[in-house]
């Protein structure tokens, strides 16, 4: 292969690299394009390069393979054939092997078809109108017609190339652009289509791990304003102070210097000098720490790769002859009742499209919303739900479900710039809006979650959603899950991630928690671990767990008086409903103190049940989940319990539902992630190292707890202090 060899190690060193997170699609590309290489470009080199003697092997920069094909080329369709042959080789190679080079040649194909057509132009126009236009004019028009060309025909291209999540079908006679509905008594009303592509995604970024080393630290601050720059463990410390002795420093440990020192103490630090014979003697645990970092322990963990996911994205088919049916039909509708419409503009979604109507001076909103079963009845659509009207907006807004759904993968929404890019505490992304966008949320910031729906209508997906989101994103030494499963099946895949993400009560053998008495103990015990966290901000004088853990991360806070890291809690308890008719009173006492307190000291609720009504979703429990997720409901009273308003009935289903966060309804549909995806990331994250247990609660003792009312609990250790 001579030279070309050099190509032969790099899928080796490649396949080495992703060998544990091995992609077959790229695995098959690089396979195909190495082979390709070797051997194509021998053959190029040959032919560029040729050699005296072809017969003599291992000639050339081709080597014998590149010359003996060569030769072979030449003597079977001469030179002419050779070269068109390996042209069209290179390029069918280069397309292969690196898609990107596609853009470049359909750029220089269109430029040369466009000088082509113009040059055409220029002879036709010059023999037509010989001496009628001057030199200068001409010139101008040509470059004008060129440049209008050349731009129609890349915008073409790009617009081919792009990763465009709507694909819409378009007649040759009518531009999806241009459909105009026209009525015989009326102005033609016009549709307009509004761009739903999806943003540009990224791969995440991981971050490389660097181990921790005294010789590299330049610079430590001690309390007194002095400077201790370590430069060689081996040799001579030079130290720089502006008093005669550093003591202790504001992190809590001490800085002593033995030895002979000469000290000169003027001006300044850049005037003090020092000269040390003898090293600094320093705690090892804390020299080499300026700032704590919470996952120094599980310093090589890395978080889950896309490549878990199921990578197949489908895409949005709307034909037009869809979107002009729909127009027609709802135009008819409000005429058939003298409602005039102005203009309408569609949004096409995952599942529903969103026609914004305008209508016309005069007309009362209140009409529109009447007729909501009218337009429903007329296209033959369930899930029909009318905004009358868009908020910020002075349209109407009508939801019609498409007749080819997306199904909205958890690739694509993991893999959106919404998601890499957020910094939001705890993120969770739910599915895509009706604009096509991931729906990125905060749950520190809900700051609990209340999920209702049906059965079979995605509630257990939605929560998988919600667990998949924040292990994307957090170390385990910064959040921890208490699961709670009264059906036994639903959270039982990630019992493997027990010694890295989940909590559990010290004497407990399963992280999951199925048995409704140890439910109660485990919600007892987190509202004894929310009051030993509200003494700690009481301590540390802050507010909430963000500003107590910026003030430990920065050692104001000395771990011996009890200070330390506090990781978020996510309690996420499924069949709700269940438990409130088997155990009443005595779950939903520490739950409504958590909810009502909790939110501040960085432990959030995720509670889901079936059927919403008010003997299990209270009024206590409603007041502290401003923000709730319903699936499809089966009556509008149930609708009305979880979201003031009747529209989770009218949802298709099969994971279509609306949140209500920050006083906004948004209509989302739910991200999809099945059992095999899960099992890739737990079993992923298990075969990482790990902690050496489950993260402990605090003990709840039945004999400890108190006869108040408000069923508060203190444990052995407690009641000693």
């Amino acid at each position: 292969f001579g030279i070309m060899g050099i190509i032969l190690p790099i899928p080796l060193i490649t396949l080495s690299l992703y060998l544990l997170r091995l992609n077959l699609d790229f695995l098959a590309r690089l396979t195909v394009s190495t082979v390709g290489g070797l051997l194509i470009l021998p053959v190029v080199l040959s032919f560029i390069t040729p050699i005296a003697d072809p017969s003599t092997l291992g000639g050339g920069y081709g080597g014998g393979f590149g010359a003996y094909l060569h030769q072979a080329l030449d003597s079977t369709i001469g030179v002419v054939g050779t070269l068109l042959v390996l042209l069209l080789a290179m390029f069918a190679w280069l397309v292969y092997s690196f898609p990107s080079s596609y853009n470049m040649f359909a750029a220089l194909f269109t430029k040369v078809k466009a000088s082509a057509d113009i040059l055409g132009e220029k002879i036709n126009n010059t023999e037509s109108n010989s001496g009628e236009q001057s030199p200068k004019s001409e010139k101008k028009a040509i470059r004008n017609t060129i440049s209008a060309k050349v731009k129609d025909s890349e915008s073409k291209v790009t617009d081919t190339d792009n990763d465009q999540t709507t694909e819409i079908a378009e007649d040759e006679s009518d531009s999806i652009d241009d459909i105009v509905i026209k009525e015989d008594s009326e102005e033609p009303i016009k549709l307009t289509i509004k761009n739903t592509s999806e943003d540009e995604i990224t791969e995440p970024i991981v971050e490389p791990i660097i181990e921790d080393n005294r010789n590299l630290l330049e610079v430590e601050e001690c309390k007194n304003g002095g400077i201790i720059t370590p430069m060689d463990s081996e040799g001579d410390i030079p130290i720089k102070v502006n008093q005669a002795e550093p003591e202790d420093d504001k992190y809590g440990f001490k800085v002593s210097i033995t030895g002979n020192a000469v000290i000169d103490s003027e001006d300044g630090l850049s005037d003090t000098k020092i000269e040390v014979n003898s090293i600094v003697e320093i705690d090892d645990d804390e020299f080499d720490q300026s700032i704590f970092d919470p996952t120094k322990e599980l310093s090589s963990y890395i978080l889950p790769p896309l490549d878990l996911l199921n990578t197949a994205v489908s895409k949005i088919n709307v034909t037009n002859e869809e979107l002009k049916e729909n127009t027609k039909k709802i135009v008819d509708t409000l005429g058939n009742f003298n409602i005039n419409i102005v203009d309408i503009e569609a949004t096409i979604g995952p599942t529903v499209t969103l026609y914004e109507i305008k209508p016309a001076p005069g007309v009362r909103i209140s009409t529109i919303k009447r007729l909501e079963g009218d337009i429903a009845l007329s296209l033959a659509a369930h899930g029909i739900r009318i905004i009358a009207p868009i908020p910020g907006k002075d349209t109407v807004g009508i939801e019609v479900p498409n007749k080819n759904k997306e199904i909205v993968s958890m690739y694509s929404v993991i893999k959106s710039v919404d998601f890499q890019e957020t910094d939001a505490e705890l993120p969770i992304v739910l599915g895509k809006t009706i604009q096509n966008k991931p729906y990125v949320v905060d749950l520190a910031k809900m700051p609990h979650l209340l999920v209702a729906g049906a059965t079979g209508q995605g509630k257990s997906v939605g929560l998988n959603a919600v667990i998949t989101s924040l292990l994307y994103k957090k170390h385990p030494a910064e959040l921890k899950f208490v699961m709670v499963d009264p059906k036994k099946v639903e959270f039982s895949l990630y019992s493997a991630l027990e010694k890295h993400f989940l909590a559990k009560l010290p004497d407990e053998e399963d992280a999951i928690i199925t048995d409704t008495q140890k439910v109660i103990y485990t919600l007892n015990s987190l509202c004894v671990e929310m009051d030993s966290r509200y003494e700690l901000l009481k301590k540390a004088k802050v507010r909430n767990i963000k500003e107590y853990n910026s003030k430990f991360r920065e050692r104001r806070l000395n771990p011996n008086n009890g200070h330390k890291f506090l990781p978020y809690f996510v309690v996420i308890i499924d069949e709700f409903g269940d438990l409130i008719l088997t155990a009443g009173k005595e779950v939903e006492t520490p739950l409504t103190r958590l909810a009502a307190l909790a939110r501040a000291i960085g432990i959030h609720l995720v509670i889901a049940t079936q059927r919403p009504t008010a003997n299990i979703i209270t009024g206590t429990i409603k007041a502290n989940f401003p923000a709730r997720m319903a699936f499809r409901v089966m009556s509008g009273i149930d609708s009305k319990t979880i979201l003031d308003a009747t529209a989770a009935s009218q949802l298709i289903g099969k994971g279509d539902m609306l949140i209500l966060a920050n006083n906004e309804t948004t209509r989302v549909q739910c991200a999809f992630i099945d059992t095999p995806e899960v099992e890739k990331i737990t079993d992923f994250i298990q075969n990482q190292v790990c902690y050496g247990r489950a993260y402990s609660l605090p003990e709840f003792s039945v004999e400890a707890k108190s006869g108040s009312d408000d069923g508060e609990s203190r444990t052995v250790a407690q009641r000693d202090a």
